[in-house]
Formats: structure tokens, sequence, C-alpha cells
């Protein structure tokens, strides 16, 4: 019996050494201070790993005002755009054939560029009525219609406005159309024919003016240009450079009474610098400086015969 206590005893004195030693090994636990009040309602009603989400939500707007304000937004939304058209390219939807109707003007890949229709666009991602809007912005096109047919055709049909004159105001010379849209500027020689207008207001009123003067053609085919003249009323500049100042009213009475006096006198082949219709009940002839003085000379030997005559 005293053998088996004393083995006894040793084993409680080794487990009771090898616990002492384990708790001192072990940390002290420290109590953590109760949160605020606000703190303990955040986490305690909001859900779980919202955390997390507003943190990459703060980098995805941390990276997109680091685009916009580098100035890289339009070269990200390009590398977007282009991305997933090819996704869409790939997955058959290349745009693989184009059909353009009613083009004059313009050529085809001046149409396509308008509508901001490039090689990497995709039919699939291509906004029909985008297109249109850039196409009708373009002022030789009045209107537009895309058709965007699966997998890989597109279809636009266009109708072109007409260059209808030149016009010239403010010391710029522009290719306009009948209702006065300017087309683009004047350089290129192939529109030398069309009727030239000058002045403030010109542009808008030409159409009916030009109409009026091609009924007279006596008058229109000797026209070099049309000039209005304080948004009211036209002057006509003649090849020859003989000035016809019109009336504000009747100017059709007017070009009538020019053509008549043109086939009966042959007004326009005197040597004469302007004619002035602006007064209703008479019409003044300006001469040149040569035809004046040749008629003041003449006047002049006529006194002298009637002074020698009555001598």
């Amino acid at each position: 019996m005293l053998l088996r206590e004393w083995v006894q005893d040793k084993r409680d004195q080794k487990r009771a050494a090898a616990q002492n030693k384990i708790r001192t090994k072990a940390k002290p636990i420290v109590e953590r201070e109760p949160p605020p009040r606000v703190v303990a309602m955040v986490e305690r009603y909001l859900p779980r790993r919202v955390g997390i989400s507003m943190t990459v939500l703060l980098l995805i707007g941390s990276g997109g005002f680091g685009i916009v304000k580098g100035g890289h937004l339009q070269d990200f939304i390009t590398a977007v755009s282009d991305t997933r058209n090819a996704l869409a390219n790939s997955a058959g939807f290349r745009i693989t054939s184009v059909a353009i109707n009613g083009r004059k003007q313009l050529s085809q890949d001046e149409i396509l560029a308008i509508g901001g229709v490039s090689g990497r666009s995709s039919l699939l991602f291509l906004d029909a009525d985008a297109v249109r809007d850039k196409l009708k912005a373009n002022p030789w096109i009045a209107d537009a219609t895309v058709l965007k047919l699966y997998p890989g055709r597109l279809m636009i049909d266009i109708t072109e406005r007409q260059a209808f004159a030149l016009w010239q105001e403010g010391g710029r010379l522009s290719v306009i159309a009948d209702d006065g849209a300017v087309l683009e500027p004047y350089v290129s020689r192939r529109f030398l024919a069309l009727p030239l207008v000058v002045g403030k207001g010109a542009d808008t009123q030409a159409r009916d003016f030009l109409a009026l003067l091609a009924r007279y053609p006596q008058v229109n085919s000797i026209t070099k240009a049309a000039i209005f003249v304080g948004e009211r009323r036209w002057n006509l500049r003649l090849k020859d450079g003989l000035d016809i100042r019109l009336p504000e009213q009747d100017v059709g009475n007017a070009l009538a009474m020019l053509s008549r006096l043109d086939k009966e006198d042959r007004l326009f082949s005197r040597d004469i610098v302007a004619v002035d219709m602006r007064l209703p009940d008479r019409l003044v002839v300006q001469l040149s400086e040569d035809a004046a003085k040749a008629r003041d000379d003449l006047f002049k030997d006529k006194k002298k015969k009637k002074a020698g005559d009555s001598a």
C-alpha cells in the first residue's frame, strides 16, 4: 500500500507541474473595451461583408475619378467599346456588307466616317438611331435611314441636299443649298458655274429671287452676281460691270422693263455704269466717265453752233 501511494503522489506532482507550465506560457486574455454606440449599431444592423463591398466601390470610384481627371475618359470608353465589338465580331456579328443608297456628292467612306461606322464596329452593338443622328447633323444630308440586317448587313438610305448657289458674306465664300444651309466652304472649281449671291440674308432669300430672275433670260444670262442690300432689296452686277439697282417692290416689273429696254434700245450695250430703278416713276441711267465727257463735249459744240447761227 505504501509503494502504491508513493507512485500515485509522484504522478500527481508531475501532472500539476505540467499544468503550471502550460499556464505560464499562455498569453493573458485582455478584455476589449466596449465599442461606441454608433459602431455597435452599424455592426449589428448592416449586412455582413458590406465593408468589403464598400471598399470595392471606393476603389472603383477612385479609379473612375482618376480616368476623368487625367483626361482619359474617351480612351477608356473607346477601349470598352472596342472590346465588346471584338467579342461580338468573333461571335459572328461582324459587318460584312454595307449598302448606301442616294449618295451623289459624298463617297461611301465619307458617309461611314460621318456615321461613326468603322471596321471595328459590330452589327450587334451598332446604335442605328445614333448613326442616323450623326448623318443628319452633316449639312449635305437632309435625311437618313439606317437599317440593320442580321447577322452582318448594314443598309443606309440618304437624301442629299443639292448645291444651289455660292454665297459671299463677310469675306467668306460658301456653297449653299436652296434652303440656305451652308454645305461647305467654296474650295472646288466644280461649283464655279453656280449663281453667286452676296450679302447678309442673301442665303435664305436666294431661292425665291433667283427663281424670279430665271423668268427673264435676257437679264439672267448676263448677270454675274445678285447682291442683297440692307436685307430688303437686290442689286444686279452684270458681267461687264454694269450695276442694276432694283426697287424693293415690283421687282418682276423692273426685270421685265430691263428686258424690253435691252431688246428695243440695246440698253446693256451702251456706255453706262449703272441703272437706278429704285424710284417708281423714273429710271436713272449713269453714264461712264468717257460717255459723260463725250456728252458734255457734244452739248458744247451744239451751243457754239447755235451761237454762230444767231450771229
